[in-house]
C-alpha cells in the first residue's frame, strides 16, 4: 500500500512540472524502478489511473524501466548481481555486501503537449 503515498507524489510532480512547463496535458511519465524497490508497477499504475483525474496528468502513459539488482562487495569492491537468494562475493567469497543498484524509484522524464 506504499504505492498509495509515493503515487501521490508522481501526479503531484508531474501536475507541478506540467505547470512550469505551461504544458495543457502529460502525455507519458517515464519512472524508473529498481527490482529491489519494494514497488509494484501495476500497484503504481492502478493508483495513478484514480488520482491522476482531472489533473493534466489524467490519461498520461506511464512506462517503468526497470533496473535490476546489483551489489558490491565492500572486502574487495567486485560489482555484481546476485544469484536468487546468495549474496556473496563471486570473486573473494566475502559476505560484507552492500546494495549499489536496485532500489530506485523516480521520475526520468515526461512528455507533455
Amino acid at each position: 500500500m506504499h504505492e498509495l503515498g509515493v503515487t501521490e507524489n508522481i501526479v503531484n510532480i508531474a501536475s507541478t512540472k506540467a505547470g512550469e512547463a505551461q504544458a495543457n496535458k502529460v502525455i507519458k511519465i517515464n519512472l524508473v524502478v529498481g527490482e529491489l524497490s519494494g514497488f509494484v508497477p501495476d500497484c503504481i499504475q492502478f493508483y495513478f489511473d484514480s488520482l491522476s483525474k482531472d489533473t493534466v496528468a489524467q490519461g498520461a502513459v506511464l512506462h517503468f524501466e526497470s533496473v535490476p539488482a546489483e551489489l558490491r562487495c565492500r572486502d574487495c569492491s567486485t560489482v555484481f548481481r546476485p544469484q536468487d537468494t546468495l549474496w556473496s562475493c563471486p570473486e573473494c567469497g566475502g559476505r560484507s555486501i552492500e546494495i549499489f543498484k536496485g532500489r530506485e524509484l523516480y521520475i526520468e522524464s515526461m512528455e507533455v503537449e
